[in-house]
């Protein structure tokens, strides 16, 4: 079904692995085609409820963009590849439904902004981050620049953005790139024993909890609005009338994202 990425379905979990390991997974133009399709799987099936995005192999997540597309863009060209990679990185990041990076090996360039596109990271301790555009007298443009300096501040994003510098996985949690840091072998049981975690909460919540969170980085949205209809909207649910109703009566609720 895909030309550059494996997926499977287990415990509503769907785990996407980006496949082109004589590239080290770097990004083309079928890899954007291909995470728009199963993307659009995502947000339709109801059997999944969160997703994973890794890398095969060990030595690298997704290493950059591939280069050898780059060479006979025009400007405008150059500006259409970098609108599409945003609005796929978009789908991702407003998922309504938890997608984690699993980060093992190189993160590089479009690699890092796959990866912060993602509702959060765990990475190995071998996982490496950077943006090094610069060295090939360019800059990111799948949203690096704004989504680093979220996770990590003006200042550190800055120095990594001109440096193009590269941070090894300690350095990523101790700036909050990343939420946790594990061996190689435990990044995927790590990321879904998360994710299995989240599915005992309420879907709709979730959902919201994102969606709100988002908000915060939207010029043209009030954030605590967001919230304030986000909780409206829980309340008018089933899935609330079972939480509160659980709570009360001592008992694990059973939410069914109605």
């Amino acid at each position: 079904m895909y030309q550059t990425i494996t997926t499977s379905l287990e415990n509503a979990i769907c785990l996407i692995t980006i496949s082109r390991p004589e590239k080290l997974n770097a990004l083309n133009k079928q890899v954007f085609s291909d995470l728009n399709a199963v993307l659009d799987e995502v947000y339709r099936n109801k059997e999944i409820r969160s997703a994973i995005i890794t890398g095969s192999g060990p030595k690298a997540f997704v290493a950059g963009a591939d280069i050898s597309e780059f060479s006979d863009l025009t400007k405008e060209e150059s500006m259409a590849l970098a609108k599409a990679g945003q609005d796929t990185f978009f789908r991702i990041e407003r998922s309504p439904k938890p997608i984690i990076a699993c980060v093992n090996g190189f993160a590089l360039g479009g690699g890092c902004e796959l990866a912060m596109s993602c509702h959060f990271r765990i990475a190995s301790e071998n996982a490496r981050f950077g943006q090094p555009e610069v060295n090939l007298g360019l800059v990111p443009g799948y949203g690096g620049t704004q989504r680093l300096v979220q996770l990590i501040g003006k200042g550190r994003a800055i120095e990594l953005l001109i440096s193009g510098n590269m941070i090894d996985a300690h350095t990523a949690l101790q700036y909050g790139l990343v939420n946790q840091v594990v061996s190689q072998e435990e990044l995927l049981t790590k990321a879904k024993s998360i994710l299995e975690l989240i599915h005992t909460k309420a879907p709709i919540a979730v959902a919201k909890c994102i969606e709100s969170a988002n908000a915060v980085f939207d010029e043209n949205l009030d954030g605590y609005a967001v919230e304030v209809a986000a909780f409206g909207h829980c309340f008018n649910t089933k899935d609330r009338v079972e939480g509160t109703t659980a709570f009360l009566e001592k008992r694990k609720a059973d939410f069914t994202g109605a």
